[in-house]
């Protein structure tokens, strides 16, 4: 009895999980998409599994029709007729699948090319995945650099060109792959090599993704999101990424951007981000640029929401909200930053909208 009931409760849970998994509302279903480099493809996924499940219902329906009508019966050995050799039949059920394969060989072939091709009007954006977090740059747009958050325009196709970052490490660097299901296809991201991406966004909206090849401690937590906006919208983002950040002269924000350029004997900000200034020296980019920080939602590999609070437990210890290896130059370290010292600093980000 016992035995049942558990056995009764596990498939339940499988069940379960089973049809979680079936569910279209979910931010990351590629059964969901929202733009023609993704949308494609899916159709012709759609396709293939129809044609796999005819392929699948009419041989399970021939093994049980064979189970059934030559199964073994009491006191008659007599076989059937056997088809072994019969040259018709062995033609028969090999031609079939091999045009099946065939049909289905040719438009997944074509597609692959044309879903890889550079079209003129494409919006360049080059993609470098760090660990634990992507960096964007638009070369077609001055000197813009973001983190995080993918902006792209509606309505326009958009070619990544990615790598990866490569230290000058011997294995250090590593692999990753951008994926935003609802948008396009998966890439890899090698360190030395471009790989090329092409998306393109119907509508606007915000849409999740995520690095889909593991590359260490912290590879669940380096997601990377897709902002798509409309014409207006896009070049107003693109006319205030040009811009560069208004140093405050005054109160606790001033303080901070002093704190942000020298930390005395501690290892400053600067040293790992830059933050692009009026005249200004620039930072190291090492890290996230931070020049835009405020026209975000997301930081930290697009895992935490960009507010006050985040961002004072981010400085106070970041180790402890997101896993990595500060000690072998990987992630942010702790700082040692006094409460007084995270205020200001907070007080200064929250100004770089």
């Amino acid at each position: 009895m016992r035995k049942a009931r558990t056995r009764s409760t596990v498939i339940a849970v499988v069940l379960g999980l089973l049809l979680m998994a079936c569910s279209l509302d979910q931010p990351q279903s590629a059964l969901d998409p929202q733009g023609p480099y993704a949308r494609d493809p899916h159709n012709l996924f759609v396709v293939v599994f129809w044609i796999a499940v005819a392929v699948f219902v009419l041989v399970q329906g021939l093994i049980l029709y064979a189970a059934v009508k030559y199964r073994a019966k009491p006191d008659d050995d007599t076989l059937p007729v056997q088809v072994h050799g019969n040259t018709k039949l062995e033609i028969l059920w090999t031609l079939i699948p091999a045009l099946i394969l065939a049909g289905i060989a040719v438009p997944t072939v074509r597609m692959v090319f044309e879903l890889a091709a550079e079209t003129d009007d494409a919006v360049t954006i080059e993609v470098i995945g760090h660990r634990w977090w992507f960096e964007y740059r638009y070369p077609d747009h001055g000197d813009i650099v973001t983190a995080n958050e993918l902006v792209i325009p509606v309505g326009v196709p958009v070619r990544l060109e990615m790598t990866a970052e490569e230290t000058g490490l011997p294995d250090r660097g590593v692999l990753h792959s951008f994926w935003i299901p609802k948008l396009g296809g998966k890439q890899d991201l090698v360190p030395g090599r471009i790989t090329t991406l092409n998306l393109l966004a119907d509508e606007p909206g915000r849409y999740l993704g995520q690095c889909a090849e593991y590359c260490g401690l912290s590879h669940a937590n380096m997601r990377a999101r897709a902002v798509a906006l409309s014409d207006g919208d896009w070049q107003a983002w693109l006319e205030n990424q040009q811009s560069p950040a208004v140093t405050p002269e005054d109160g606790l924000a001033a303080q901070g951007a002093e704190l942000f350029g020298n930390l005395g004997d501690r290892r400053s900000c600067v040293s790992c981000h830059n933050i692009r200034t009026e005249g200004g020296e620039p930072g190291a980019a090492v890290g996230p640029d931070l020049t835009h920080l405020m026209s975000r939602e997301e930081f930290a590999g697009a895992i935490f929401e960009l507010n006050e609070e985040n961002l004072q437990q981010w400085l106070a210890d970041p180790p402890a909200m997101k896993p990595m290896q500060p000690e072998t130059g990987i992630g942010m370290p702790d700082l040692g930053l006094t409460p007084e010292e995270i205020d200001a600093l907070v007080a200064y980000l929250l100004t770089l909208e």
